[in-house]
């Protein structure tokens, strides 16, 4: 911590303006070219090349007719001097470049990575080749301010207060098997005797609330409980027995032919995915990309197929229509 210390304290001492003023005078052995190329008067160059000899207790220019030449000390410190500016000019560079290409670290839930983001990573990168998604998966809130995440991906209902939020996809419940399962027992009614019927049981929603439609937690019947969504999907194709997952879960399944519905109810779920990042990072094109990216692909990701059929437009009752021929015109006028 001293060491730490100390070593700020001397960066804050020193006189950075005046050692980039003196770079353009020894490149230019010119006090008035120098003064031209950093847009400051010949005396103002004159003065920072003074507060640089102070602190460095020796003179670093000599003059000479018009222009000026390098003591040993200057001739010196030159060439270490350079050596600093290049780096310092090549970090900036970087990070300059960065804005809009490399590293974008992002957190989401295991389940959601494995199921919905993962399949659509080709996609991604075939849109944005020159950006790195490094993609950490935990349930847990990062805080921005503390960690190197640029953006996450969560599931929740949207106030998190501090950050940019969009949301991204609406979420559903389904109740599935896999077809052997579904062949074997039926599908699922609200007669069902679900003590009779091989369950999973996860943590969004317990059977016995199934259909009376509240989706307020897991109060588990007998059968196999998993914690982790995306083992509880497994388990289902493999088999196991009926499973309730949220159809961003298992829609790549069911498309597949690996699943299928048990029930025609689908539950709206209480929470929906959303896209947060601190607001200061909005300005990182590479950021606004991956939001971007997601916006479009949640806007080309299904709904449940009976979401779907409830949404469509009613067709409208038609009349009887009038046979057209010659009996049903008007006779025009003679002539």
């Amino acid at each position: 911590m001293v060491k730490t210390t100390a070593l700020s304290s001397a960066y804050d001492r020193l006189p950075l303006n005046a050692l980039r003023v003196f770079e353009a005078v020894a490149t230019r052995l010119n006090f008035s070219d120098a003064a031209e190329a950093l847009h400051v008067t010949p005396a103002a160059v004159s003065q920072q090349i003074k507060t640089l000899e102070d602190y460095l207790q020796t003179p670093l220019l000599r003059r000479n007719g018009r222009g000026v030449q390098l003591t040993l000390e200057g001739t010196r410190l030159l060439p270490g001097l350079r050596r600093g500016l290049d780096e310092l000019e090549a970090a900036l560079q970087q990070i300059r470049q960065e804005r809009e290409t490399g590293r974008v670290n992002v957190t989401t839930l295991s389940s959601f990575l494995q199921k919905w983001l993962t399949p659509r990573l080709v996609d991604l990168h075939a849109r944005h080749p020159d950006i790195d998604f490094h993609i950490n998966a935990s349930a847990e809130m990062v805080d921005f301010a503390r960690t190197d995440f640029h953006a996450g991906i969560r599931l929740g209902q949207g106030d998190w207060p501090g950050l940019h939020t969009v949301k991204i996809l609406d979420e559903h419940l389904v109740a599935v098997a896999s077809p052997a399962v579904l062949a074997k027992y039926g599908p699922l009614s609200s007669s069902s005797e679900l003590d009779k019927l091989p369950l999973l049981h996860g943590t969004e929603i317990d059977w016995s609330n199934w259909f009376s439609g509240k989706a307020d937690g897991a109060q588990a019947l007998r059968g196999a409980f998993l914690d982790d969504s995306a083992a509880l999907l497994s388990a289902t194709v493999e088999g196991l027995g009926f499973g309730i997952l949220r159809w961003t879960l298992a829609a790549g399944e069911y498309q597949a032919g690996r699943i299928v519905f048990a029930s025609d109810r689908v539950l709206p779920y209480q929470n929906a995915y959303y896209f947060v990042c601190p607001e200061a990072y909005l300005a990182l094109p590479k950021v606004t990309a991956l939001r971007d990216w997601l916006l479009q692909q949640a806007k080309e990701f299904p709904v449940p197929p009976a979401v779907a059929a409830s949404q469509r437009p009613a067709a409208s009752p038609r009349g009887p229509v009038r046979p057209k021929g010659p009996a049903n015109r008007r006779p025009g006028p003679r002539r």
